[in-house]
């Protein structure tokens, strides 16, 4: 048993050895200028099954200086999922908006409710989960030492952290189910050069808007794997074929 172990250790270790090799010898390729052979590289390691916020950065500079505007946007944004704090990635992203057609209004948002969605990012759901439960066995210990203690000074203080525990509970609970609801969402981004946005799912209904590539849609239903209904951050929202965008 003990060999195996071992064995698939190794194994795993190789493989991790070579996607190393593989990443520097992509990068290589792109501070030589040589984005389209340092971008088959990325795309080889991410065929291989490996992921990393670094990974699609990269990426997304290889197509930024190649000029290719939804590439570039789509990778952005798959490296800020794994690392959406990342002072680097967001500065790049910024600029590689900049060459997108579209500019959409953000439909205005409560500064509370801001914080909040902000707040619910600080932890994935498992760390939420984990927050949750160890949250809970903090409020029994303490209703356990509340139950036995005998002077009412040390009953009033386990009193007092119990109802702090149980509001911590209740604010981990509702940022994880908030966590649940901003994971759940779907986005994806334009690739088409210039796509109708349509009132129904079929190109006779009306045209309601244009989208060009590189802007980011979020995906709300499907409609015979052939359209899907679309939302933009200004609350705008229409049909698209699945052919003209890519999910994240």
């Amino acid at each position: 048993m003990k060999k195996l172990i071992v064995l698939f250790w190794l194994i795993g270790l190789l493989g991790f050895s070579q996607e190393n090799l593989l990443f520097e010898q992509a990068n290589t390729l792109y501070n030589k200028g040589e984005y389209q052979g340092a971008i088959s590289i990325y795309n080889k390691i991410i065929s291989n099954g490996f992921h990393s916020s670094a990974l699609y950065f990269n990426m997304a500079n290889c197509y930024y200086k190649a000029n290719e505007i939804a590439p570039s946007i789509y990778y952005y944004e798959k490296a800020l999922k794994l690392s959406p704090y990342d002072e680097e990635t967001l500065n790049n992203y910024s600029f590689a908006k900049q060459m997108t057609i579209d500019k959409f209004d953000n439909i205005p948002e409560v500064e509370v409710l801001k914080f909040y969605e902000k707040m619910a990012g600080f932890f994935n759901v498992f760390g939420w989960s984990i927050f949750c439960i160890l949250t809970m066995w903090v409020f029994v210990l303490l209703f356990i030492a509340y139950y036995r203690s005998e002077t009412t000074k040390s009953k009033r203080a386990y009193f007092i952290l119990s109802v702090f525990s149980v509001l911590n509970l209740t604010l981990g609970l509702a940022l994880l189910n908030k966590k649940l609801n901003l994971d759940n969402k779907r986005f994806a981004v334009v690739f088409s050069q210039e796509v109708a946005s349509k009132s129904e799912p079929n190109l006779k209904s009306e045209t309601v808007f244009i989208l060009h590539e590189g802007a980011k849609i979020q995906i709300l239903e499907s409609y015979k794997k052939e359209w899907t209904k679309i939302k933009l951050i200004d609350g705008k929202s229409g049909w698209l074929p699945n052919q003209v965008f890519k999910e994240l």
